[in-house]
């Protein structure tokens, strides 16, 4: 793929997590973890949680609690390293700002998360509409 095709594709794959979250969907959310590649997760607040079983029951726990607020990712920042993905984005969540990692691994020709860490950060920057191009 050319690094083009890589970035959309993990920002295609940042946006079905947090797709997934809002719909509360357990299976599309299990389905963007990794199945070959040791998996962690720092909830905010949480300790950090090893292994794919931890992580995933993690996330059965937060999506069957009916009160759990929608999650709105902003201004996703993307980093490419070979076989290594990383987008760094805002969540905001009931208007309190979060930062969070989300760091995913190629497995055969799909993007999969292998770290999300999320944690308290000052209020993301206002999205801007994109610039017209300026005529020749």
């Amino acid at each position: 793929m050319t690094a083009i095709a890589d970035r959309e594709a993990l920002l295609f794959a940042n946006e079905a997590f947090y797709r997934a979250f809002c719909d509360r969907d357990i299976d599309a959310l299990d389905a963007l973890w990794a199945q070959a590649e040791p998996v962690l997760c720092i909830h905010p607040g949480w300790p950090a949680l090893v292994g794919r079983d931890e992580v995933m029951a993690s996330w059965t726990r937060i999506l069957a609690n009916p009160d759990a607020p929608k999650i709105e990712c902003r201004d996703p920042h993307v980093h490419l390293l070979g076989d290594v993905g990383m987008v760094v984005c805002y969540e905001v969540i009931e208007g309190q700002a979060l930062v969070a990692t989300n760091i995913f691994r190629r497995e055969g020709r799909t993007w999969k998360l292998v770290h999300h860490h999320a944690g308290p950060a000052p209020a993301p920057p206002e999205t801007k509409p994109e610039a017209a191009p300026r005529p020749n």
